[in-house]
């Protein structure tokens, strides 16, 4: 497979500002965002409700791994390249230590034309990293320690100060590389299984997440991020979506997990009520919708698959109909991308 050497920014934004012109007044919540975050976030309204991005989540310990197993299955790359900075000991599943190389991978694959997501399973401050994720990520805090969290000047709060700054550490290389970031921290917070869920009033999550936004946009500077508001399926024990909603000046896109719920209406709906005109999208699926799923719910702009490449077996033929659907956009079919032939497919195995 052979792409131009190098997708300048240049290029980029010469060909969004030509193509998506009308979009461009919608732009991230960032003040002063970068040409590339602009550009990125216009072409993601330019496809709502008409194209759904393929995306796959890649982890820590395998890399970008994955892209080539959805090649190797489907023949084609999936538009977006997913990873989580992670939390855990070095070598392991989502080790700390894979945190440059995913920063280096990123923006290699950038320059290929993937659109890059990123995620972190946020250490509590009351801890230091690497830590365990069933008793750490999924663990608890007081109530007590919430509250000194969320207060400025404690001691916890600086603790967490020095954690993020860790991860900003490492998205403004991404800044400086000019890679834009579909950003989406603490995730699935309508539910009660990580320590950042379920923490209700304007002291709860939406203040973690306005403290987060103030600490990269303000302190750190970083205008390369577009902000994913990312809920769990609404069903039993889990919140409705916008429980928990920052605001809108704090969310550029809003996002949900669905794992078990079967993509239902309701939750559909439900997000589309809060997002008003915003882009919506799948953050995690442990099986891809359907074809005929998405043209019931045309608003997904994308989806990503968490575990391995479409949850390869039974579903495999509905997943191998999204790679080769029009409706469904992959890699090489995103209009920035230039494919030099041959674009190399090796067998499908169908």
């Amino acid at each position: 497979m052979k792409f131009k050497s190098l997708i300048t920014s240049a290029l980029l934004m010469a060909f969004f500002m030509n193509s998506f012109s009308q979009e461009i007044g919608k732009r991230p919540v960032t003040p002063d965002a970068s040409e590339e975050a602009v550009a990125l976030l216009a072409f993601i309204y330019s496809i709502s409700g008409k194209q759904t991005l393929s995306g796959q989540h890649c982890a820590p310990l395998v890399g970008s791994t994955r892209l080539s197993v959805v090649h190797r299955r489907t023949g084609h790359y999936p538009a977006l390249f997913g990873q989580d900075f992670g939390f855990s000991y070095p070598g392991y599943w989502d080790g700390i230590n894979y945190r440059q190389r995913i920063v280096d991978e990123a923006i290699r694959r950038h320059n290929e034309g993937f659109i890059i997501t990123i995620m972190w399973h946020a250490v509590p401050p009351t801890e230091d990293e690497p830590v365990t994720f069933r008793e750490s990520i999924q663990g608890q805090i007081t109530d007590e320690e919430w509250l000194d969290l969320v207060t400025p000047g404690t001691e916890l709060n600086e603790r967490w100060q020095s954690q993020v700054d860790v991860i900003a550490w490492f998205l403004k290389q991404l800044k400086y590389a000019k890679v834009p970031v579909l950003w989406r921290p603490y995730h699935e917070m309508n539910g009660g299984w990580f320590w950042w869920g379920k923490k209700g009033g304007d002291d709860g999550y939406k203040k973690l997440w306005q403290m987060m936004y103030d600490r990269f946009v303000n302190f750190h500077g970083l205008n390369n991020l577009i902000w994913v508001y990312n809920t769990n399926e609404f069903k039993e024990g889990v919140d409705p979506h916008g429980t928990y909603y920052p605001g809108d000046e704090y969310v550029d896109i809003l996002a949900t997990d669905v794992y078990s719920e079967g993509f239902n209406q309701v939750n559909y709906d439900q997000l589309l009520e809060i997002a008003g005109e915003k882009p919506i999208a799948l953050g995690e699926v442990g099986t891809a919708p359907s074809l005929e799923k998405l043209k019931e719910q045309p608003r997904w702009t994308w989806f990503m698959s968490w575990g391995e490449p479409g949850g390869f077996g039974r579903n495999f033929r509905s997943y191998l109909a999204l790679y080769e659907s029009e409706q469904v956009l992959t890699h090489e079919e995103l209009p920035w991308v230039e494919v030099h032939e041959p674009y190399i497919h090796y067998p499908v195995l169908k």
